[in-house]
């Protein structure tokens, strides 16, 4: 195992400078950084999914199409999954806003490919996999980099404060995102993608110029030995790793994010700009919730929370399964999406506040590796389901699939049920 951990954790600013997280320089920009890039990368994955579908459909049909979506899903966590340990690993290491600064501006090189591939005809079309490994390939390092940093430049006494407020910025920019994504696809594919390198690159530069010390404390030892120490700290917290593996098998078979370019196109009949609205809808949910999160932050009862958001999210995947009206289905999407960010909420909270520093990357990648694991084979899962199944009767085992393992945690990981106080 690694030698023992620093006595003294990075420099923490000091509670009685400020009021709230707002008025801390360091987390404005770090807060701005992280919208901009999540307002790109919810437009480019918005983007992905439509050039993926419209150019197989052409070709495949509808339903070997939606198979080829959920494809690209399993390329980016195939991509995520080898490299997420190692990107755990590097976050422990080295100045974290250089790693998430960094990881930006690779992101923005990879939507500059995707942009030469929308422009130029006749593309191959298994270059869209290989880029959508390599965006995979970043997302393991800027979700643990990012999710690292917030503790090293916010008090622990405004942290739940400040994830609450970080999630709400989270949210706004995946509800603009895809609909800017909608709307920009209506005029080119590729006007979308160069749309989101211009924001790639401003995040990054943004991100850089921090004026915070992000360098975590190195606690030494081998990465192998830093590896197996992240694992065994989840491994051995149970009520982490119940948060964690509830929301991983939840939303693997609730997901149908996948499904909202079928569903947009060959159910509800609404083309891109109702593919948009559909894409946001859910990111609207939730971002509500977090306004008020952070506004009335959960004290009491988080185990019941998270585990009553994630049995109302199955519950509104099947609604919006069987509904043939559009507004129906975003109003079950919202709901979702309003359900959902409890349970991150309760999740996020738990992990960043019991992990010290010096093992937080670790921690982080492991429990993002559970969360693109829970996005990405849930994309590949509702594909599947639907090239045998249906949009539709995919959309239903994925909400009762849900519901099934909402009840079995609760028996399999009693002691996050009897959660209280976060």
């Amino acid at each position: 195992m690694s030698n023992s951990p620093p006595a003294t954790p990075p420099i923490d600013p000091s509670p009685s400078l400020y009021k709230g997280p707002l008025q801390i320089p360091a987390f404005r920009s770090f807060l701005l950084a992280r919208f901009i890039s999540v307002l790109s990368y919810s437009a480019q994955s918005a983007a992905i999914a439509w050039h993926i579908y419209e150019t197989a459909r052409e070709t495949t049909g509808v339903g070997q199409s939606a198979l080829y979506v959920g494809l690209m899903g399993l390329c980016q966590f195939v991509a995520m999954f080898i490299t997420t340990l190692p990107a755990g690993v590097v976050v422990d290491k080295y100045d974290r806003k250089k790693v998430m600064g960094f990881t930006i501006a690779a992101q923005a090189v990879i939507a500059l490919g995707f942009f030469a591939l929308a422009v130029t005809p006749d593309s191959p079309f298994w270059a869209l996999f290989v880029l959508s490994a390599c965006l995979g390939v970043t997302r393991s390092f800027i979700a643990p980099a990012g999710s690292s940093i917030g503790p090293m430049i916010v008090p622990r006494d405004m942290l739940p404060k400040a994830i609450a407020i970080n999630s709400l910025s989270f949210q706004v920019g995946g509800v603009l995102g895809p609909a800017l994504g909608g709307v920009l696809v209506a005029a080119s594919t590729g006007f979308a993608y160069g749309v989101s390198a211009v924001l790639f690159i401003l995040a990054g530069i943004i991100i850089l110029n921090i004026k915070a010390n992000t360098q975590p404390d190195y606690a030494g030892g081998s990465k192998m030995e830093m590896v197996k120490e992240g694992l065994s700290y989840i491994w051995t917290n149970k009520v982490v790793l119940g948060a964690l593996s509830l929301d991983l098998f939840a939303v693997l078979l609730g997901g149908a994010t996948a499904l909202l370019p079928i569903f947009a196109k060959d159910v509800l009949h609404v083309g891109p700009e109702g593919y948009g609205i559909l894409r946001s809808s859910a990111a609207v949910g939730a971002m509500a919730t977090a306004a008020w999160l952070a506004r009335s932050p959960i004290r009491r009862h988080a185990g019941k929370w998270m585990y009553g958001g994630v049995a109302i999210f199955g519950i509104c995947t099947i609604i919006f399964g069987i509904s043939q009206s559009f507004w129906v289905s975003v109003a079950a999407l919202v709901v979702l999406g309003a359900a959902d960010m409890v349970s991150v909420y309760v999740r996020g909270t738990l992990v960043q506040i019991v992990t010290p520093d010096y093992m937080r990357g670790r921690v982080a990648s492991v429990s993002y590796l559970f969360i693109g694991a829970s996005n990405e084979l849930g994309e590949f899962e509702s594909g599947v389901a639907a090239r045998f199944l249906g949009p539709v009767g995919a959309a239903l085992f994925g909400g009762i699939g849900s519901l099934i393992v909402t009840g079995a945690w609760v028996k399999l990981f009693p002691a996050l049920y009897k959660s209280d106080s976060l």
